[in-house]
C-alpha cells in the first residue's frame, strides 16, 4: 500500500487539517509526471518545495504537536489534583457509593486522555514516516543536484515530536493514577497481588511460567567496556553449553541468528509498531553457525492487551523446518520420542498444541522469513540464580531474507534460509554480499530482566538502579530488533517508522553530571506521585532521599562562595531573606522540594528576591560574608566570637590530632634535596677556591673567587634552612606548598650577575694591554728614525 493511502486512512477526523500536506509536496516535486514529460527542475523549483517542507509543513506539525503534549500534561496534572483531594481509603472498608462514582467518572476521564496520547503518538509517527517519504521521494528524482535528507534528519532530531521521551512523563502519571482508581474500587484487595504501581519503563514478560521485567538499553562503543566491567563486579559471566555453541571458541561469546517471519504486507510489523493488542512476531533461533547442526528453535513472542508478553518454543531439527513451515510436517516424531522418553500426557498435550497453533499462526498469516539478525551475545548471571538475567548483544547486523522481489530474491524460494551465508560460514560484518541488503546497528543492546517481587522484600538491586540511571546507558523501552530491522531495511514497504529511528541520529552519549541530575529529578518526582497515592490508600508506597550532591538536595554555598570570592569588593544587600534547607531531610512536615531544593512555601516568600541574595545565611545575616576578606577582619576584630556554654575553644585541629605517621620516603625526599644542595656548594666552592688561587696578583681573579665562594656558602646555607623548614612543616602536617623559588631565583641572579661582570671586567682588561702594546710600537719607530738620521750626518 502506498503512503498516501495508508496517510488517508489513518487520519484523525478532529486533526485532519493538522497533518502533513503529502498531496501537495508531491504536487511540487512533480512527482505525477512520468520522467519524458518532466519540465527541467530549476533553483527556484527547489527552493518552494524547501519551503515549503521546512518553513511551513514542518514547522506546522511540530507547533502542533508541542501544544497538545501541552495541553494533556495540563489535563493530567488536573486530574491528579482531583485525585489528591480524595480521603484516604479506610482499611479493610469499600469505598461509597459516591466515591466509587467520582473514581469512575474520573476513571472515564483518565480513558479519554489515554486515548488522545494514543493519537498524538499515531500523530506523530505519521507525519513522522511522511516526511521521510518524500524527503527520499525528492533525492531520488531530484538527487542529482541536491540531497535534503540528511538535512531533514537533522530538523526532525531537533524537533523530537517522534521521540520516546516525550510521552514518557505523561504514560508514568497515568500509570500511577490509574493504580490509585484500581486499588481505590477494588477496595485495596488487588486480585492479582499489585501493591506497587507498575514501572512504565519496563515490559512484563513471561517464560516458561515465571514473570519477569525487561529493561532495554542503547549503549555507545564508548562505554561498551565500562558497562561489561561493572556488571563482571557483580555477576559472572554465563557460560553456554557446548551443545548450544559447540561451533564456538569456548573463550568466546556465541553469535546468535535469529530470522524474523512476516508476509508481504508486513502485517506483523505493522501491529507492533501500533502496539495493537495481541501482536505477535515469530522467528527461528539458532547458535553459531548452520552449518555446525545446531539445535534450532521456533519461537513466537505475543503482546497482550495489559501490555504483558509470554513466549511459547520448542525445538526442531534443520530437515524438518521446511515441511513445518509448509504444513507437511506436524511434529510426529518429536510428540512419539516424548511418548517413549515416559513424559508425562499434560506435556506431551501442550507440545502438541503449541505445534499446531504455531503451525496454524504460520498459515493463516501467509509468514515466510523476511529478516535475518546476526548478533554476539554476552551474558551474565549467577550459577542456580534467575533473579537478575543479563544480556548485551554487539555486532548487531540485520540481513534481508525476502523474496518480495520475484525477478531478483535474496532468498531462494525453494529455501527457509540464505545459503550464500549459511553454506559459506560467512560472519560480521558480512562484506561479500550486496550491502543494500545489509543494515548495522551502531549501538550495543542491554537487556536486563529482573524477577522483582515487592510485595514480598524482592525489590530491584541498588547496583541495577545505578547502572540503569547512569551516563553509560540509553533508555529505549520499546526496541525490538525485528522492527529495528524492517524499519531500516524494507523503508519502501513499510508505511510506519518506530519511535526511537530519530534518536539515531544523534549522540546518545551525556556528561555525567547531567544524566545524574536528570535521573535524580526523575526519582525525586515520581517518589513525590507514589507518595500523593500512597496516602491516598492509606498505605507507603516509597520514598526517595535526593543525594547530597543531586540538584534535588544541594543548596547553593557553594555558588554563593564562588560569587563573593569573585566580586569581595561588592557591598552586601541590607536585605533580608529566607534560607534553603541544604538537604531534603531538613524539610518540614508535609513540604516536597523541587528540582532547586526549595520547599513550596520558601517559593512562595522568595518571590522577588535577587539571585545573588537567594539561599544564603547572608541574606539572614548582612554581615555574613564567605570572602577571604570577610573572613580575616573577624578573625582580626574578634577571634571566634563568644562560645556557647560548655563548649571550648580547639587547641588542635583535627587533622592534627592522633600519632604522627609519616612515610620514609618523605623524609628521604627531604634529605635527597639538602644532599642536592650541598652538592651545588661545593662545586661552586672547588671553582671559587680554584680562581683564588690561580689570580696571583690578578685583582679581577681575586674578586671573581670572592664572589663564587660567598654564592657558594649561600647555597649551602640555603639548603641548610630549606631542610629544617620543610622537616617543620611535615611534622606539624602543613597544608602550604613546599616549593620556594627565592634560592634558586638568587642563585641564578648571582651567578649569571658574576659572569657579567667577569666579562666586563676581563674585556676592559684586554683593551687596556691592547692600548699598551700599540704605544710602545710607536716609540720604537721613533727611535729608529732619529738613528737614520745622525748616520746621514
Amino acid at each position: 500500500m502506498r503512503f498516501g493511502k495508508t496517510l488517508r486512512q489513518s487520519i484523525y477526523a478532529p486533526w485532519k487539517d493538522k497533518y502533513i500536506d503529502y498531496g501537495k509536496l508531491k504536487s511540487i516535486l512533480r512527482d505525477d509526471r512520468p520522467d519524458d514529460e518532466d519540465e527541467p527542475w530549476t533553483e527556484e523549483d527547489e527552493n518552494k518545495f524547501c519551503d515549503e517542507i521546512f518553513n511551513t509543513q514542518l514547522e506546522n506539525v511540530a507547533q502542533f504537536q508541542e501544544e497538545k503534549i501541552k495541553e494533556l500534561r495540563q489535563r493530567v496534572d488536573s486530574a491528579f489534583d482531583k485525585l489528591k483531594d480524595l480521603p484516604p481509603l479506610e482499611e479493610g472498608k469499600p469505598a461509597s457509593d459516591t466515591t466509587t462514582k467520582w473514581l469512575k467518572d474520573l476513571e472515564g476521564e483518565l480513558d479519554n486522555i489515554t486515548n488522545e496520547v494514543k493519537e498524538l503518538q499515531k500523530y506523530s509517527n505519521l507525519n513522522y514516516t511522511g516526511f521521510l517519504k518524500i524527503v527520499k521521494k525528492h533525492d531520488r528524482k531530484r538527487g542529482d543536484r541536491y540531497k535534503i535528507r540528511p538535512i531533514m534528519q537533522v530538523s526532525l532530531s531537533k524537533r523530537p515530536f517522534n521521540s520516546e521521551q516525550a510521552y514518557s512523563p505523561l504514560l508514568n502519571k497515568l500509570s500511577l493514577m490509574y493504580f490509585a482508581i484500581r486499588q481505590q474500587l477494588e477496595g485495596g484487595n488487588n486480585a492479582a497481588g499489585e501493591v506497587f504501581p507498575p514501572d512504565p519503563d519496563s515490559r512484563p514478560e513471561t517464560h516458561n511460567g515465571e514473570r519477569y521485567t525487561a529493561h532495554k538499553f542503547w549503549v555507545h562503543p564508548d562505554n561498551l567496556l565500562e558497562v561489561k566491567t561493572y556488571i563482571l563486579r557483580r555477576l559472572p559471566a554465563l557460560v553456554y553449553s557446548e551443545q548450544s555453541a559447540k561451533d564456538v571458541d569456548a573463550n568466546a561469546d556465541p553469535t546468535i541468528t535469529s530470522l524474523y517471519f512476516d508476509n508481504k504486507n508486513f502485517q506483523l510489523y505493522n501491529e507492533k509498531v501500533d502496539r495493537e493488542a495481541e501482536a505477535a512476531s515469530l522467528r527461528l533461533r539458532w547458535y553459531g553457525q548452520l552449518s555446525s547442526k545446531p539445535e534450532i528453535f521456533l519461537e513466537q513472542k505475543m503482546v497482550h492487551q495489559n501490555g504483558t508478553s509470554d513466549e511459547h518454543k520448542f525445538a526442531i531439527k534443520e530437515k524438518y523446518v521446511k515441511p513445518f513451515l509448509d504444513g507437511e510436517y506436524k511434529m510426529e516424531k518429536s510428540i512419539q520420542k516424548m511418548e517413549r522418553q515416559g513424559q508425562k500426557t499434560e506435556d506431551v498435550d501442550e507440545f502438541r498444541s503449541t505445534a499446531d497453533e504455531i503451525q496454524e499462526f504460520v498459515r493463516t498469516n501467509k509468514l515466510e522469513p523476511v529478516l535475518r539478525a546476526n548478533y554476539v551475545r554476552t551474558a551474565f548471571q549467577k550459577p542456580g540464580d534467575d533473579r537478575v538475567r543479563i544480556a548485551i548483544d554487539t555486532d548487531i547486523a540485520f540481513i534481508r531474507e525476502d523474496t518480495l522481489d520475484r525477478s531478483r530474491p535474496c532468498r531462494d524460494p525453494n529455501e527457509w534460509h540464505r545459503l550464500d551465508i549459511d553454506n559459506s560460514n560467512m560472519t560480521y560484518p558480512f562484506k561479500n554480499i550486496n550491502q543494500s541488503e545489509v543494515s548495522r546497528f551502531p549501538y550495543a543492546v542491554l537487556e536486563i530482566k529482573l524477577k522483582e517481587d515487592p510485595a514480598n522484600g524482592r525489590k530491584r538491586p541498588a547496583w541495577i538502579q545505578d547502572l540503569t540511571g547512569s551516563h553509560l546507558v540509553y533508555p529505549a523501552p520499546r526496541f525490538s530488533k525485528f522492527v529495528q530491522g524492517c524499519a531500516s531495511l524494507f523503508e519502501d514497504y513499510v508505511n510506519r517508522l518506530p519511535f526511537w529511528l530519530s534518536d539515531l541520529d544523534t549522540d546518545i552519549r551525556k556528561d555525567p553530571q547531567v544524566a545524574f541530575e536528570e535521573e535524580e529529578e526523575r526519582k525525586v518526582q515520581r517518589a513525590q506521585n507514589e507518595q500523593v497515592v500512597g496516602s491516598l490508600l492509606g498505605t507507603k508506597l516509597g520514598s526517595y532521599k535526593g543525594a547530597r550532591s543531586s540538584p534535588v538536595a544541594k543548596s547553593y554555598l557553594a555558588d554563593r562562595v564562588a560569587a563573593e570570592n569573585a566580586a569581595a569588593s561588592t557591598p552586601m544587600s541590607g536585605r533580608s531573606g529566607v534560607p534553603q534547607a541544604t538537604a531534603s531531610g531538613a524539610l518540614g512536615e508535609g513540604e516536597t522540594p523541587d528540582v532547586q531544593g526549595r520547599t513550596s512555601s520558601q517559593q512562595m516568600d522568595q518571590q522577588g528576591e535577587q539571585r545573588r541574595d537567594y539561599g544564603t545565611l547572608s541574606s539572614v545575616f548582612p554581615g555574613f560574608s564567605l570572602s577571604k576578606y570577610a573572613r580575616f577582619r573577624r578573625a582580626r576584630e574578634g577571634g571566634h566570637g563568644n562560645l556557647p556554654a560548655g563548649v571550648v575553644e580547639p587547641t588542635q585541629w583535627i587533622k592534627n590530632s592522633g600519632p604522627l605517621q609519616i612515610e620514609p620516603k618523605v623524609w628521604l625526599a627531604n634529605e635527597r634535596t639538602f644532599l642536592k644542595w650541598q652538592h651545588i656548594c661545593i662545586l661552586l666552592g672547588g671553582l671559587a677556591v680554584s680562581l683564588y688561587t690561580a689570580a696571583g696578583r690578578g685583582t679581577v681573579a681575586e674578586f671573581m673567587g670572592i664572589g663564587y665562594i660567598l654564592v657558594a656558602v649561600f647555597a649551602g646555607g640555603w639548603g641548610y634552612y630549606t631542610l629544617h623548614v620543610r622537616r617543620e612543616m611535615i611534622v606539624a602536617r602543613s597544608g602550604r606548598d613546599f616549593d620556594n623559588l627565592w634560592g634558586p631565583l638568587i642563585i641564578s641572579v648571582a651567578l649569571m650577575g658574576a659572569l657579567v661582570v667577569n666579562l666586563v671586567l676581563a674585556w676592559r682588561e684586554a683593551l687596556k694591554r691592547h692600548r699598551d702594546g700599540t704605544e710602545g710600537l710607536d716609540w720604537l719607530a721613533g727611535g729608529n728614525s732619529s738613528a737614520g738620521v745622525v748616520a746621514d750626518l
